[in-house]
């Protein structure tokens, strides 16, 4: 107990904002890499890591949350392979219609990209808000992970690239690929000030959380009045059909809907928090 006191006193010592000291300029420097080397991005190798990377943290954070908790191993085991599965499953079938093509404009009549956002959202978002076992999960790990952990949507700087390259319309990337940077730049400011445990750092995560949200609700709003197909109101010069490719596609397939997702389970944690807090006093 006094060691956890005295991390949270150490982690809450330092100004929140020096995160971004280092963070920036790796951002800027990732940014000026991949506009100057296209191959980069479009292999989909870069794509390939980071998701790779940020999977394998969520199946580590999620095994280590649930040894928190009070639950029998048996029961701990259960539930990190009823997340774990299905995740891993949507991923690959997501990876792999991307791979084949299969969200492009040509590929169907039907609209399948804007499915695979709304889907996982309609089933994944009741089960995580409404789930006890999911709720006790968030009462025993820490609210700073779900918040940090979104650091990677600084990788949203490709859209900026992509416009500077002239190879996206300025309407959709650049408030799309904004949002992201500033979503990602301010998530470990916004864990930093949460690990405080003060009513401000809560506050900032709720906000970091809504901005983060918020970004993707303009970036597929706009996506789909200015993509080729049912839902087009808006004809520019250049399109964004681009986007129904590998691997770009797996941003709006899999990244957004799974990051959605995250933000609605750290704003549940936060809500748990809040009114346990209440609750005690």
């Amino acid at each position: 107990m006094m060691s956890d006191a005295v991390s949270t006193a150490n982690i809450s010592s330092r100004p929140a904002w020096r995160s971004l000291l280092w963070t920036i300029p790796c951002t800027a420097l990732w940014t000026g890499l991949i506009y100057s080397v296209p191959l980069i991005p479009e292999s989909g190798f870069a794509a390939l890591a980071v998701r790779v990377f940020v999977h394998g943290l969520i199946a580590l954070g999620l095994w280590i949350g649930l040894e928190s908790t009070d639950l029998m191993p048996g029961q701990r085991q259960a539930t990190w392979l009823a997340i774990m599965i299905p995740f891993t499953l949507w991923a690959t079938v997501a990876w792999t219609a991307a791979i084949n093509g299969a969200f492009r404009i040509s590929a169907s009549a039907l609209p399948l990209l804007p499915a695979a956002i709304l889907l996982p959202l309609v089933i994944g978002v009741p089960l995580l808000l409404l789930s006890k076992r999911v709720g006790q999960l968030l009462d025993a790990m820490p609210a700073t992970w779900l918040v940090a952990l979104q650091v990677y949507r600084v990788f949203g700087a490709q859209w900026l690239a992509f416009w500077l390259r002239g190879v996206l319309p300025a309407l959709w990337a650049v408030p799309a690929g904004t949002g992201d940077v500033l979503t990602g730049l301010f998530a470990l400011p916004a864990a930093i000030a949460l690990a405080a445990g003060t009513a401000e750092g809560r506050k900032a995560a709720i906000l970091w959380n809504i901005f983060g949200i918020a970004d993707f609700a303009v970036a597929i709003t706009l996506g789909l009045l200015i993509t080729p197909g049912p839902f087009q109101l808006i004809v520019l010069d250049l399109s964004t059909a681009g986007l129904g490719d590998y691997p770009n596609v797996l941003t709006p397939a899999f990244v957004v809907p799974s990051s959605i997702l995250l933000h609605a389970l750290s704003l549940r944690q936060l809500y748990r928090r809040s009114r346990a807090e209440a609750a005690r006093h």
